[in-house]
Parts: structure tokens; sequence; C-alpha cells
């Protein structure tokens, strides 16, 4: 009996034992889980009950060298439509002819896209303006959802569409100053925490509390100013219209600081109708002033004229006899017009742009020489812009197992080589600015956390001495105004300038451009240059730059001298020589 006694209270002292080993260590885990782990599951607990919502952070502005809004954020809305709640035709047929005339659409049309689809939210129109999406925030429409956003918004409508490009839906840039100053446009986006029920859905009348508040994209002050570049675009677009162009790129530059105050180029893209819908030809969406590279021609001669009078090789009044064709090896190089000129000067081979006469001046300067300018002057070499896409272009000098003699010669009066609108003009552009290369930009100032950070001009190298940049300018001069009647004089002011036309252009991709390139680049005035202009038309038949771009610039540089304040100097002089 005694045995049986013992034997049951043992066991019950070891049961005993357990649940009291039991609580000691629930009692531990409580304490472990209540001091020692509580801000981990009151976090867990926190993350049940609350979600966690991205804020976009208001993306800063781009505004023109003056001050003036070119691209903005304002409010909008999104219009979303609950596909349940249409799935009854009688309450989806009323919504629908409610709906669809404020966001441009047929209501059958919507009718039709929202019930496509058994379930989900539908975005029926993103980024409509605020004051219609206000006219649907509180509408009786079965299924709608109003959500508050942000839009993109152009004042000046489509101007300098493809230097400003463009944002995506999630307010990302994509193309343009938007994409290549995303980080400094866009800011830095905060955080908010909502109440949700136990399936996860927002409760509406629900707590909320922002983690993390955003911080505001700041504003880009670019140097373009807008009333040139609404002149620029305007000239552009007719002369596509009335001479057949293809397309082309106009170029107004500061030459003494780099800033570009205009760039306009086509085809291009309107802001107004942009549609990334469906099958989008990515092309017009280039910078083709910065991104495109072509053969500049004749302008380039002027290049090779400074080399040789920098080295002292020839002077202004230097003679050549012109036979009207060169032999090298197997090649033979003449005039574009074929002429046969005699004895000339080195201002006569400029004003008659003679192929003959730069072969000779490129073999007084020498291999060697020669592509050590034509690097110093930054052709065949990215500018620095800071803007996306921009080529090296396609330079092929005489360490090339491929070079040969003639390419020198073809060299020297721009072909054979290949240089983006923007490459060109800069390097004309340090005769303007006595020999000094400047780097061209075309952002002045943005807003950082660190406060405003202005851009100020960057002299890249002195190119040749400023006796030569002055040689230089003084013959473009006798270009423009020393033979009676050429296109590019303006009544006024004394300019200096030169022509350029290239056919079957072969360029830095390998592809031939069938057509023709012709061009004009000058600068005004000449005695203390305010503007430096390019003007570059493509076309599919033959056109000289002398007859199609020199009278855009005459027409152009008028204006922008005026709206510049730069007075007349009175009548031009025009002599023969």
């Amino acid at each position: 009996m005694f045995g049986q006694r013992g034997r049951m209270s043992v066991r019950i002292f070891i049961l005993g034992g357990a649940f009291a080993f039991c609580a000691i260590a629930l009692g531990v885990r409580v304490a472990y889980v209540q001091l020692v782990r509580a801000d981990h599951y009151q976090s867990e607990a926190r993350n049940e009950h609350f979600g966690q919502q991205e804020i976009r952070a208001p993306r800063g502005a781009i505004l023109d060298r003056n001050g003036y809004p070119l691209a903005t954020t304002v409010d909008a809305y999104d219009i979303w439509i609950n596909r349940e709640e249409w799935q009854n035709m009688a309450d989806a047929q009323r919504a629908a002819a409610f709906i669809a005339p404020l966001i441009g659409r047929e209501p059958a049309e919507l009718l039709t896209a929202v019930r496509g689809e058994d379930e989900g939210l539908y975005l029926a129109f993103g980024g409509l303006d605020f004051n219609k999406g206000a006219t649907l925030h509180d509408a009786d429409a079965p299924g709608l959802r109003v959500v508050l956003t942000t839009k993109r918004a152009h004042p000046e409508g489509d101007l300098a569409s493809t230097v400003l490009g463009f944002v995506g839906r999630d307010h990302v840039g994509l193309t343009g100053i938007e994409a290549d100053f995303d980080a400094e446009l866009g800011g830095t986006p905060g955080t908010i925490y909502f109440e949700r029920d136990s399936i996860g859905n927002r409760i509406q009348l629900g707590a909320e509390r922002v983690g993390q508040a955003p911080e505001a994209g700041g504003d880009i002050q670019l140097t373009i100013d807008r009333y040139i570049q609404r002149l620029i675009e305007g000239e552009l677009e007719t002369q596509i219209a009335q001479t057949g162009a293809l397309g082309g790129t106009i170029i107004v530059m500061d030459p003494k600081t780099g800033e570009v105050l205009g760039m306009a180029s086509a085809p291009g893209f309107r802001l107004s109708h942009l549609d990334l819908n469906g099958d989008v030809n990515q092309a017009l969406f280039k910078n083709r002033a910065v991104t495109d590279v072509y053969e500049p021609g004749s302008v380039f001669k002027t290049l090779t004229a400074a080399m040789a009078i920098d080295l002292g090789l020839v002077t202004p009044e230097s003679t050549y006899v012109d036979n009207g064709a060169v032999y090298i090896g197997e090649s033979t190089i003449r005039n574009w017009d074929l002429s046969t000129n005699g004895p000339v000067t080195v201002t006569q081979i400029l004003q008659r742009s003679l192929n003959t006469g730069a072969t000779w001046m490129s073999g007084q300067v020498g291999a060697d020489n020669f592509y050590r300018y034509a690097n110093d002057f930054g052709i065949g070499r990215a500018t620095g812009v800071g803007l996306g896409g921009e080529p090296d272009g396609l330079v092929r000098d005489n360490t090339d197992p491929a070079w040969a003699e003639v390419d020198l010669a073809t060299n020297s009066f721009g072909q054979g080589i290949a240089a983006t609108p923007l490459q060109v003009i800069t390097a004309i552009a340090s005769f303007a600015n006595g020999g000094k290369l400047m780097r061209p930009y075309i952002v002045k100032q943005m807003d950082t956390p660190d406060g405003a950070r202005t851009f100020d001009p960057v002299v890249v190298r002195q190119v040749v001495k400023p006796e030569t940049a002055a040689t230089i300018s003084d013959i473009m001069n006798q270009v423009v105004e020393g033979i009676p009647g050429h296109l590019a004089a303006i009544r006024g002011y004394h300019v200096a300038g030169k022509t350029g036309t290239t056919t079957d252009a072969t360029l830095a991709d390998g592809a031939v451009l069938k057509g023709n390139v012709a061009s004009f680049i000058g600068f005004a005035p000449v005695d203390d240059p305010q503007i430096i202009m390019l003007v570059k038309l493509d076309y599919k038949e033959d056109r000289l730059g002398g007859q199609f771009s020199a009278p855009v610039f005459a027409h152009l540089a008028p204006n922008i001298l005026a709206y510049l304040g730069v007075r007349p100097e009175g009548p031009q002089l025009v002599t023969t020589q």
C-alpha cells in the first residue's frame, strides 16, 4: 500500500515539477517578448495594421535664362474606374455617359474598354486637368475613383521640345533635360503610413502619419532664351515648308561664353501631342544638334586656313595657282564648280570656296599638325555640354592604318570628317573669341540641397593665337561682304561667315546620307561678336549653303541682335576685290 502511495507521490511531484518548469519557461518567454523583443513585435503589429505609400516629391521647374518657366509641375487628377462596379450595364452606361466627355473619350469606347476585363481598376485618364478633375471628384458615377496627382505642364507650349524632353507616367525623366538632370529635378520621395483593415484595404477615415516628408526637386535655369528659341524654331519650320527640306538644325550661341541661346532641330515632336502608346518613332525624340553627326563641308576651310596662318606658313595675301585639279595618287581633287581660277590669294580661296586651295594649305600644314589642330578645335570630340547622347564624331588621322594621303586633302575641305553641329559651331566660335575654345553649356543655374549652383564659362584651351583669330575673322568678313550680293549680308551689321555644302555624306556610323547638307555659320558684329549662328538644312536634292542656309542667317540675325540690344553700325559696306 505504501508503495503505491509512494509511486503516486513521485508522479505528482514530477508532474508538478513539469508544470512549474513550463510556467517558469512561459514566464521567461513572456518577459523576453515584452521586455527584450518588445520593439520588434510592436513594429510587426504596426506593419499589420498600417500600410505604407510613397509620396512623390514635387518636381522642379525648368526655366529659360530670364526665369520664364518652360516646364513646371501642376496639380492634376488620375481618373480610375472600378470594373466590378460596371458589371451592371445600366450603371455602367450612366457612368460612361457622364465621364467620357470630360476626359475626351466616347462613352461606347470607354464602356468597352472598362468591361473588357472582369475585375480590378482601369486607368481611364492620367493627369487630367485640375478643373476638369474637380468636376468629377464628387460626381455620382458608379465605379469612379478620382486620385489627386501631378503632371508636367509647358507654359510656352511646344517650345524647345527636343531640348526639354519629357517624363514618363512615373514622373521620371525619359529624354532631354528631364532625363539628363532627373536626379536634380526629381527630388527625394517621402513616405506616408495609413491605417488598413484586416484584408489590407485602406480605411478611408483611418489614421495617417507622415514617416518622411518629400524633398522637392530643384529648379533648373537654362541658358536658352525663349524669344530666340521661338524665332529659330519658327524659321526652321518655315524653311522646311517652303524649300522642301527634310529637316535641319539652327543653333545660336554666345561665342565669348559658350552659352547656348537657342537650339532647334527637326524633325522632332510636339509636347502637346505626345503619345507613347503603340508604335513610336523614337528618333523624333533626339536633340539632333547634339546627337547627330554630319560632314561639315567647306565651313571646315576656315579651320584649315587658321592652321596655316597660325603656323606662319601663309598670310591672307599668299598666292596659290589654281589649275582646277590636284592629283594625289589615283585620286583627283576638283573645285565644287569645276572651275579653274589661276593665281588666287588665301582670302580668295575662302571667298570662292576652292577645294584645291584648301588641299594646298593642308599640304603646307602637314598631316601631324593638321590633326593636332583639328583635335584642339574639338573636331571628333564630345564638347562636354552635359546633354545625353553626344557622340565624339569621327576623324581618321594619320596614325590610323587605313589613312591615306588623299584623306588629308578631303579633310581639309570638310569631307571624310563627321562632327555634330554643336562641335562645328563651337570650333568656329573660337575665331570670334580671340582664339579661345569655350566649352558650350546649356544649364545656367540649378537648385541643390546645398543651395544654388551656378555654371560659369569654361575656357577649354587657346587653339590659335589671338592675331590668327582676328585674321580669320577678317577673311570671313570678306567672304560675306567682299563679294556683292552675298545672301548672308545684313544691313547695319558687319558679318563674318562661311558656307558649307556636302553631298552624299558618310556618317560616323557608316551610313551614307543620300542627298545634300546645306549649311552656313556666321557671327556678328565682326568687331565685337555677340552671337554666332549655325544653320544646317538637309535636302534630298542638291542645294547650296550659300543659296538656302545663308539667307536664313540674314533673316534671323538682325532680329536677334536687336533683341539683345546691339545697335546697328550703319550701312554695311560691300566691296569688290
